[in-house]
Parts: C-alpha cells; structure tokens; sequence
C-alpha cells in the first residue's frame, strides 16, 4: 500500500553543481600562483620534495604537501596566519567565463524555475579558495585546512581530502549536511524522496584521474559527471576520452565557461531535464496521495 508522501510534492527542485578546483576552475594547482615563488622554488621542485616525503614515509600525499607548505613557509619567513594563505588566494587564475559562470547558470535556473546551488570538493586549501573572488558563489566549500594555535599559526593540516575521501561530502551535500565534521548524521538512512538533493540532480566537474571516484559515485546514482579539459594538454584532453570510453563520467567538456560554452549547453540541459523529472515525479505522487 502506498503511504501518503508531501515531501516531494512540495519539495522545490534544486540542482546542486559540484567543482573540483585546480584544474577544473583553474589551470594550475593553487599553490604555483604566487605560493611557491614566495618560499623560492619552481612549481617542479615544490611537488618533486611533496612526492619525496609521501613515499619515504609512507605518507598520505594531501598531508604531504600540506606539511611541506608549513616547513617552506617557515624556512622562507612567510607568515602561517590563516590571513596569509587567504591572501596567496587573490592571485590564482581562473578559466574563461568562470567569474561571470554562477549569475548567469544561477539565473538560468531561476527562469526554469530551479534553485542552483555550487559546492566545491577539493584536495586543495580552503583558506586559499576563500581568498579568491568566486569564494562567494559556494554553499559550501568542502576542501582540506589547517588546524591553528592558540596565536593562529598554522601548526598541522585539520582536514586532508584525499581521492576517495572527496566521496563523504557527495552523501553531506545529498542531505544538506554542511559540518565537514561530522560523522552521524551522514551514515544515518535516509529516503531519497526526504534528501535535499538526490544524486540525480548533481553535476559533478572533475578534471581528471584523482576525480574519479567522485565521478564515479555521481554517474551511478543517475547524476551526472563532466571532464573537463585544456585544449593545450594533450595528455589532459586524452585522459578526458579515456574517462568517457570507460563510462567513468557522461561528458567531456573544453575548459570553458562562458555563455553558450559547451559546458554552458551541456549543463543547461541538464537542468531542463531535472526540472522535467522533478514536475513528473511530483505529478506521479500527487495521483497517489490523491487515490489514498
């Protein structure tokens, strides 16, 4: 027998975009736009010694890097203030039509009637992120940190987000969970019909092989995963094809957001269908609920 369900019949469609960022906002890791000149070495020479100390110590390769940053820092006398990784922040560079990419696909949405919410998901620094001018456009920004001392020195990463942790947040950001400590209420059942937002209304940009089981998750709950890629990396643009061929994600997509972009086509319609499967489900429920 049917049970008499409102939730969905009075739910709003909201569709949640989810980013990557270096890479797939930007091209470049966050760290080769100002950071690494600063404690005097090339972006080669910083990513060589992160490689060096994850696999001579057997080291998770986030917090790699994140204690390498920490030791430069020192050593080159920049300040570990959260302040000074925010400010490194306002000198990365962004890919075309990113600025302008959230009030226009916001408005697209507004016209479908839609509610397009932006999230990022990233191995990268949060302090960094929130120092640039797009930091405003997100929900929530799901990214590693560091922990600070009693003076505000940073002291030891609090959050490294590594390849498959970048999975927790999709099921966070699924029941409108935001605390990225927490660790009840995500693994608590839910029905899909009570989730803020449901798998198959989240798009998914990656840029590569480390987005892949974030893709991966995505793509099997019916949402959808875009690759994005440089037209100038060869090698980018093939591990892009590869990604489609193994059905890993849906698209493929030029590192463009600008209007009438293709990710600009792709992820409009994406939204109409969305809209479409959000107005029949609530239809469908209706006709029960009407029969009850």
């Amino acid at each position: 027998m049917w049970q008499k369900t409102t939730t969905m019949t009075n739910k709003k469609t909201i569709v949640a975009l989810i980013y990557d960022f270096d890479g797939t906002l930007s091209p470049g890791n966050m760290q080769e736009f100002g950071f690494i000149q600063a404690i005097g070495k090339t972006p080669e020479e910083f990513w060589q010694n992160s490689d060096n100390i994850s696999s001579g110590q057997e080291m998770n390769h986030i917090l790699a890097y994140m204690k390498l940053m920490i030791d430069e820092a020192r050593n080159a006398g920049i300040s570990l203030k959260r302040d000074s990784f925010v400010s490194f922040g306002k000198s990365i560079e962004l890919f075309p039509g990113v600025k302008e990419w959230f009030s226009l696909i916001n408005e697209y949405g507004r016209t479908k009637g839609v509610v397009i919410e932006h999230y990022i998901n990233s191995s990268g620094l949060t302090e960094m992120i929130e120092g640039t001018e797009i930091a405003k456009e997100f929900k929530k920004i799901f990214a590693s940190s560091f922990w600070y001392d009693e003076d505000g020195v940073a002291v030891w990463p609090a959050v490294a987000v590594d390849y498959t942790g970048k999975t927790q947040f999709l099921f966070k950001i699924t029941k409108g969970i935001l605390d990225i400590s927490d660790k009840t209420r995500v693994n608590e059942s839910q029905k899909d019909e009570t989730k803020l937002v449901p798998f198959n209304y989240m798009i998914y940009f990656g840029d590569g092989e480390t987005d892949i089981p974030s893709m991966k998750v995505v793509k099997m709950f019916g949402g959808n995963s875009i690759a994005v890629y440089q037209p100038s990396r060869r090698e980018q643009f093939r591990t892009a094809q590869k990604l489609l061929r193994q059905e890993r994600v849906n698209f493929i997509c030029k590192a463009d957001y600008s209007k009438d972009s293709e990710i600009w086509k792709v992820v409009t319609t994406i939204i109409d269908k969305a809209k479409m499967e959000h107005d029949f489900t609530r239809l469908q429920l209706k006709m029960r609920n009407r029969s009850l």
